[in-house]
């Protein structure tokens, strides 16, 4: 794997967007709360640190990850946001249901990139075992929730000059 041992979570922050303009909702699954609570923290802090304002930080919690899209969907029709960031993690386990649970939330985060006009950013982490989530939720390999805000704001931003 040639990331094996990299920290992908560092970014630049004079070439991102100054996102104190923007408000952010982010959908937070419950199912596997230590790993989806880092990457919330991971998120909400790269927001600040980008300038967005603690009060145009709106959360809601869903029970799991398959339940993510329909959060998004509804915090898009009710609230005014700029994005969304979709925040779940979902590890293999003796049964199909990863592959199930992964794919319909992929799709369905898709989908909902295709039919809303508010972009709605992918940070669920799909591993085969906790320690892997850990090591992407905060660990070695960095937080993939700070990814997801970095691509937030460039996403609620673009075409701006």
């Amino acid at each position: 794997m040639a990331t094996a041992n990299k920290n992908l979570s560092v970014y630049k922050k004079e070439t991102i967007p100054n996102a104190k303009k923007l408000r952010f909702g982010m959908v937070v699954s419950e199912w596997n709360s230590e790993i989806t609570e880092g990457l919330f923290n991971g998120s909400k802090e790269a927001l600040l640190d980008c300038g967005a304002l603690p009060e145009k930080i709106v959360r809601w919690n869903v029970p799991g990850s398959f339940e993510l899209i329909f959060g998004c969907k509804k915090m898009a029709n009710e609230m005014q946001v700029d994005a969304i960031i979709a925040i779940g993690s979902v590890i293999r386990g003796e049964t199909m249901h990863f592959d199930f649970v992964c794919s319909a939330a992929a799709q369905g985060i898709k989908d909902l990139n295709l039919q809303l006009s508010v972009p709605v950013i992918f940070c669920v982490l799909t591993d085969d075992t906790m320690q892997q989530a850990r090591a992407r939720s905060g660990g070695k390999h960095g937080n993939k929730g700070v990814e997801a805000a970095i691509a937030a704001i460039k996403m609620a931003t673009l075409g701006n000059s």
